[in-house]
């Protein structure tokens, strides 16, 4: 009676113990590559990002937590193309975590699998902080998650091949949802077409080149530079001459230079999410072009 009972609690402590057995642990560098990884791997993954959508993913200090966090990871997903090098490289060596270092199947350089833009044919630092291998912010343009999306799958379906045909129902599912959703952008951003605006970093070319929109202005001198009151005055002058529809800004950005630019040039000012979690209704990656497109539209009018 008691191997009995015995052999029942040791089942029964097994299957509260299996869920967490069962599931990959995916480390997301930025909030759009968790929401991805959520939307494909359901419950079969218990996701983690590093950065939340108020912190810049450029600048992000390599915490103890986030070492312990990728010591456990099965996959890595994140932008790539030096976006993290100030803090990733350095997870990497402390994990010591062979599973998801840079050349195995458990590490994804999104950034790799897609058309990139803004590539210098010079790299100098006087420039600013410019990525020799084009710019990393490839999520806002809504193919590219699709093309990522196909890579996450194929790598859950390598990493873990038992759980095959549950990545790939999933897979179908959010490609068919997400095609119809990028239709629905299209015809909604078509009053976008040609709106010149001032963005505050190089964060938006992806969504502008897309959207089929136009740069103005940035209130960086340079990327990475921080807003001078000589560049903001400059601005205000050129916006005389040439005005911008709206300056806007993610929630990582200090707002002030948009709200002096704004101000000065009569120039509406526009929030953008910029990633899932920006702003209350970017709560996935649907919301967050849903956002992104009506905010612009409405400034626009």
């Amino acid at each position: 009676m008691k191997t009995a009972l015995k052999v029942l609690l040791a089942s029964f402590a097994a299957a509260l113990a299996w869920p967490a057995l069962a599931a990959l642990n995916v480390f997301a560098c930025e909030p759009e590559w968790a929401a991805l990884a959520q939307e494909l791997g359901g419950d079969k993954v218990s996701v983690f990002s590093a950065v939340t959508p108020l912190q810049d993913p450029h600048r992000l200090e390599a915490r103890p937590s986030l070492i312990s966090r990728m010591r456990g990871a099965d996959l890595v997903i994140c932008s790539g193309s030096e976006l993290e090098i100030g803090w990733l490289p350095l997870l990497f060596t402390q994990s010591g975590n062979d599973r998801i270092q840079p050349g195995s199947p458990g590490y994804i350089e999104a950034s790799q699998f897609v058309v990139k833009l803004e590539i210098p044919k010079v790299v100098d630092r006087a420039l600013g902080d410019i990525h020799p291998s084009g710019n990393p912010h490839i999520h806002l343009d809504p193919r590219n998650i699709a093309k990522v999306g196909d890579v996450v799958t194929e790598r859950f379906v390598e990493i873990d091949a038992r759980d095959a045909d549950y990545y790939r129902s999933r897979a179908e599912d959010f490609n068919k949802r997400w095609e119809q959703a990028m239709q629905k952008w299209r015809q909604e951003a078509q009053p976008l077409k040609g709106m010149p605006i001032v963005v505050y970093h190089k964060d938006m070319s992806y969504f502008i080149n897309w959207a089929s929109m136009r740069e103005a202005g940035s209130l960086e001198p340079k990327p990475g530079i921080p807003p001078t009151p000589t560049h903001l005055a400059e601005l205000v002058e050129r916006m005389k001459r040439s005005p911008a529809k709206a300056v806007v800004y993610s929630p990582y950005n200090n707002p002030g230079a948009a709200q002096f630019l704004s101000q000065r040039a009569n120039i509406p000012i526009v929030p953008l999410p910029f990633t899932v979690g920006g702003t209350p209704k970017a709560k996935d990656l649907f919301g967050l072009f849903d956002d992104t497109i009506e905010r612009l539209v409405a400034a626009n009018k």
